[in-house]
């Protein structure tokens, strides 16, 4: 990911991301490893729950560094778990601005 991207384009380029590393499955892709772990969606739903409590706890401490890392981290493999579930960021912008 390019470190040059706007802030208000990292959602896109990150999900960009994710879905080519679905696509082509780089052997040395953390994100990869995640599309072919042998637990497959399990794995991720374990390090969503994993993250999520980080998050939790950073924020129940009052420290917003790690609670902006955490938050990343959850962010980063729900939008894993959309993709394994050929859902897209599209899809939920759109579920999101319905809620308005």
């Amino acid at each position: 990911m390019d470190t040059d991207t706007p802030p208000e384009e990292v959602f896109d380029e990150l999900f960009a991301t994710i879905e080519e590393r679905k696509e082509t499955l780089p052997a040395d892709s953390y994100t990869a490893s995640l599309f072919t772990h042998e637990k497959g969606k399990n794995a991720v739903l374990e390090k969503l729950g994993e993250e999520t409590t980080e998050a939790i706890l950073a924020a129940k401490d009052d420290d917003r560094d790690e609670l902006l890392a955490e938050s990343a981290d959850l962010v980063y493999h729900l939008l894993v778990l959309l993709a394994m579930e050929e859902a897209t960021l599209e899809d939920l912008q759109v579920e999101l601005r319905n809620r308005f």
